[in-house]
């Protein structure tokens, strides 16, 4: 399974939220290559919640539930979405700093494209950043 990082402005849909309401589907992305990493996501991907704007922490997982569909509110075949289900929520947040000042994450797309709102992730980098959770 594949691993990706889904950014969100906690004040729009936070990890809370997602525990809240236990599903959801992830929408509102419009950048081209954001969408192309959601057209290859698979149900049981696993989703890593990062809440973007003055927080900039990764918040918690998911796992993706469905495979892509075109997005029911649009009137754009190309805007895709995917069904998520609330995994869990870490303790204690992992904050952009630790990741940038962590040597195991040089070359993630995060770090590369940090605009980016979808961001492949490797097992290799989802363990480090599982290490870094504090519990």
């Amino acid at each position: 399974m594949a691993v990706w990082l889904l950014k969100t402005e906690p004040t729009v849909y936070s990890i809370t939220d997602l525990q809240r309401d236990q599903k959801t589907v992830w929408d509102g992305v419009a950048n081209n290559l954001a969408l192309i990493h959601i057209r290859a996501m698979k149900k049981d991907d696993t989703a890593v919640i990062y809440h973007t704007g003055d927080e900039k922490a990764a918040a918690g997982l998911a796992k993706i539930s469905s495979a892509p569909y075109p997005d029911p509110h649009a009137n754009n075949p190309k805007l895709v979405v995917v069904d998520l289900t609330f995994d869990r929520k870490f303790p204690s947040p992992v904050t952009l700093n630790q990741v940038k000042s962590d040597p195991r994450f040089v070359g993630w797309d995060l770090l590369r494209i940090g605009r980016l709102s979808v961001v492949p992730t490797s097992d290799a980098q989802l363990q480090a950043l599982l290490s870094l959770v504090k519990v």
